[in-house]
């Protein structure tokens, strides 16, 4: 009886979780901009500075091509991070990303600017954040994710979280999530398979 009870239960979680996904994948599907924080997002959070005044970031390089397949289906991505680095605008460069804002003390600001300047409403825009100053836009945004190495906090202001830690995949989770969404993954892997 115990174990037939425990199943049932297992059986009810998988279907909250499929209907779960199902609105997410409803969700994702109306995004036209992908905005991402930096530091613990496109990198694990590590910020290593050397004796001459340089900085280095370590990057994803799945994280990479989840942005330029998400750029080449006409989904728009933007960066919003608190910090200024050059490494953030050689990184953006090297992927095609011309929306940069860095030194953000108020994000809300940037966000708003670039709701403005592609004449989006919140619901179009998915947001990527990994700490607490990346609530507000969490709350704000249409789709907002929390990587997986986020504080609790953070988790439960955003609608998914992702099963890859800042920096080590999350966000091309997120592209490829957002890719499925709109119907376009079967036709990008069959592009793949035929080069």
């Amino acid at each position: 009886m115990k174990k037939e009870g425990k199943e049932i239960e297992k059986s009810q979680q998988n279907i909250f979780r499929s209907k779960s996904q199902k609105r997410l994948l409803e969700i994702a599907k109306n995004i036209k901009l992908l905005i991402l924080d930096v530091d613990g997002v496109l990198t694990d959070g590590s910020i290593i500075l050397d004796n001459k005044d340089n900085e280095f970031k370590v990057f994803h390089v799945r994280d990479g091509h989840g942005i330029k397949m998400i750029l080449r289906a006409g989904i728009h991505v933007a960066i919003i991070t608190g910090r200024y680095s050059k490494v953030v605008e050689r990184r953006a460069k090297e992927l095609g990303i011309s929306e940069v804002m860095q030194q953000c003390f108020d994000k809300r600001v940037a966000y708003r600017y670039f709701l403005e300047k592609y004449s989006l409403h919140d619901e179009e825009v998915a947001f990527v954040g990994d700490d607490i100053v990346d609530i507000p836009l969490l709350k704000m945004a249409g789709f907002s994710v929390a990587v997986a190495d986020a504080p609790d906090e953070v988790k439960a202001a955003a609608m998914m979280t992702t099963k890859n830690r800042g920096g080590r995949g999350a966000v091309r989770e997120i592209c490829d999530f957002l890719l499925k969404s709109k119907g376009l993954w079967a036709k990008i892997i069959n592009e793949y398979a035929q080069t």
